[in-house]
């Protein structure tokens, strides 16, 4: 690396890190990675195909269902080859632009789940609370349009963060926190005005997770009071579990995303391991869990997949 007054502009590589501690055991940590990765792409594979070939799930319901799995499968594929390269062959490096298009995707496929998320909460909303108005509602056109929203949003919000990093000086440490190239981390290293990116990293979150998360509570606050209103308890039973698969979800979503956060914002003093913990919950948890969740929770789903497999066998 050229030094220019002690700093440069931008580092041709940065470095990428596994988990603190354990670097003489990674080769070992790199199967259940591996198993995880398998898990996710197959699962959420698997979700697409029984969707698209199974007439009786062409419904709004598992539509978004397919989105959130082809999103699931965008994040996985957009890290799969740092954190590969780091855990199973030891290859830390990567190239500084590789790292703010790696970046980019992840949190524009971040992003898109997020929207993701808030349309499957209207989709039960509308299903509960006007469940013979729900075909009007939720039309082929509207379902393709929030998708595109979501797709559009994603773009467009993240599509500055690159370009705002690649107007940095870097002249400190080129050790990210994580496997995976991710905004606050790559900012940390900047020795330049950061201002204008913790700016408008902060107006990502408020706009983007942030109110998609509040759309989320509002949606089923409304959805609890339509539910407690039912009178059989059955009937609030029926309804209350179509929901659970989409709680389990927003939960393992947005939890270990605001811990993140938190951690990157207020986490100075904290442990190396909690960062690189916290980062990977993010990454993994979601695209494993989700197809595993809505297979094991959704009958329709579980009947559909036995069916596919039973007619191959046959």
């Amino acid at each position: 690396m050229e030094f220019i007054n002690n700093s440069w502009f931008q580092p041709p590589t940065l470095l990428l890190i596994g988990i603190p501690g354990l670097e003489a055991v990674q080769i070992w940590i790199s199967i259940p990675l591996c198993v995880m990765y398998v898990i996710a792409l197959l699962g959420n594979f698997t979700i697409l195909f029984v969707i698209k070939t199974t007439f009786s799930l062409h419904e709004p319901q598992y539509i978004f269902l397919s989105m959130l799995a082809a999103t699931d499968v965008g994040l996985s594929l957009s890290t799969l080859p740092t954190v590969l390269n780091v855990f199973l062959l030891n290859r830390r490096e990567i190239e500084f632009h590789s790292c703010l298009t790696q970046m980019f995707f992840i949190h524009t496929f971040s992003s898109m789940e997020s929207a993701i998320l808030l349309a499957m909460a209207f989709d039960r909303f509308v299903a509960i609370r006007n469940p013979l108005h729900y075909t009007v509602v939720l039309t082929p056109p509207r379902i393709t349009g929030m998708g595109l929203a979501a797709l559009v949003r994603g773009v467009v919000l993240m599509a500055p963060l690159p370009i705002l990093l690649k107007r940095l000086s870097f002249c400190k440490d080129v050790t990210l926190s994580h496997c995976y190239c991710y905004h606050p981390d790559v900012m940390k290293l900047a020795c330049g005005p950061v201002r204008v990116n913790i700016i408008y990293g902060l107006f990502l979150v408020l706009c983007s997770f942030g109110v998609d998360f509040i759309f989320i509570v509002i949606s089923y606050i409304v959805i609890l009071r339509t539910v407690l209103g039912i009178a059989s308890e059955d009937g609030q039973f029926k309804a209350l579990n179509t929901c659970v698969s989409h709680i389990f979800t927003v939960c393992i979503f947005y939890m270990p995303l605001i811990m993140l956060a938190l951690i990157h914002r207020f986490g100075t003093f904290t442990s190396p391991l909690l960062h690189v913990t916290m980062a990977n919950l993010f990454l993994f948890l979601t695209p494993v869990l989700n197809p595993l969740i809505y297979s094991l929770k959704t009958k329709q789903i579980r009947t559909a997949v036995h069916k596919i497999f039973k007619g191959r066998k046959s």
